[in-house]
């Protein structure tokens, strides 16, 4: 008796080799955490009244620091106005990172990670993709602060490059600085915790900068803090890159300290996220 054997090439003459597959794919990593940041975008597409701390907060500190203390600080609320916007745009992209660590530790107690876990995806994917998906709060606050701006009589007086290269600065520290606020969501039992947290990080470091003053006219066992603040380059480089203001090397310490918020922070995140799933 004879045995008949069927081609290899009859069974699956179009289907690639599982070599072949894996090589079309993307990493692991990338793929699922743009899956999981395209989850994070539709949620807040789907919750629009989640961005009223990133759309309101800055017209209403442009208002009330612009028309109220202007005059007293810089003699006109023009010129104020000139001074205080890229300090505003910087610290409310600071203070919008705070809602990442807030969200996460929600999901946390509802147990959406649990499910995450039960995915054969990278254990690190929900953590990259829900900063990846954080840009759009990012966005949304440079272009509501220019908005306002702009109806103020804010002018950028630069070229639409360097305004550009101004805005994806602060779009970078503030992924760098959300790192953070997810590690604070990764530790802290509550999500009010967690806002409460961030915002004595956040709060400092804002006050006590050149946001709405000149480090100049800072006391002078202030200025030194001042001097090492990492807003206080950030809002200097932005000022550079919108009205053409001399920024030494702001620029350059500002990408240090998003190097340093990165590799400190990030693998605490990953690490406390382990523990917590």
């Amino acid at each position: 008796m004879t045995t008949a054997t069927t081609p290899r090439s009859a069974i699956a003459p179009n289907a690639p080799s599982t070599a072949t597959a894996v090589k079309k794919r993307p990493l692991p990593l990338v793929r699922h955490s743009m899956s999981l940041a395209k989850r994070s975008l539709i949620k807040t597409m789907r919750t629009p009244e989640a961005l009223i701390d990133v759309t309101l907060q800055p017209a209403i500190f442009l208002v009330i620091f612009v028309y109220i203390f202007g005059g007293a600080v810089a003699g006109d609320t023009t010129t104020y106005l000139q001074f205080l916007l890229p300090g505003i745009l910087a610290q409310t992209i600071a203070q919008g990172a705070i809602a990442i660590g807030v969200n996460l530790n929600t999901d946390l107690d509802k147990g959406i990670f649990d499910r995450f876990k039960s995915l054969p995806i990278p254990r690190a994917s929900p953590l990259v993709g829900a900063v990846i998906g954080d840009v759009v709060r990012y966005v949304v606050v440079i272009v509501s602060t220019f908005v306002v701006g702009y109806l103020m009589g804010f002018r950028i007086t630069t070229d639409p490059l360097s305004a550009v290269a101004g805005c994806l600065l602060a779009i970078l520290f503030a992924l760098s600085l959300s790192w953070v606020s997810v590690f604070v969501g990764m530790k802290v039992r509550t999500s009010g915790a967690v806002q409460g947290i961030m915002f004595l990080i956040i709060m400092p470091l804002s006050f006590a900068s050149n946001v709405f003053v000149p480090t100049a006219s800072l006391p002078s066992w202030m200025q030194t803090f001042v001097q090492w603040n990492p807003l206080t380059h950030l809002v200097a480089a932005m000022r550079g890159f919108f009205l053409g203001a001399p920024m030494g090397n702001s620029v350059y310490y500002t990408l240090l300290w998003c190097l340093g918020l990165v590799v400190v922070f990030m693998p605490l995140a990953l690490r406390a996220y382990r523990k917590k799933v």
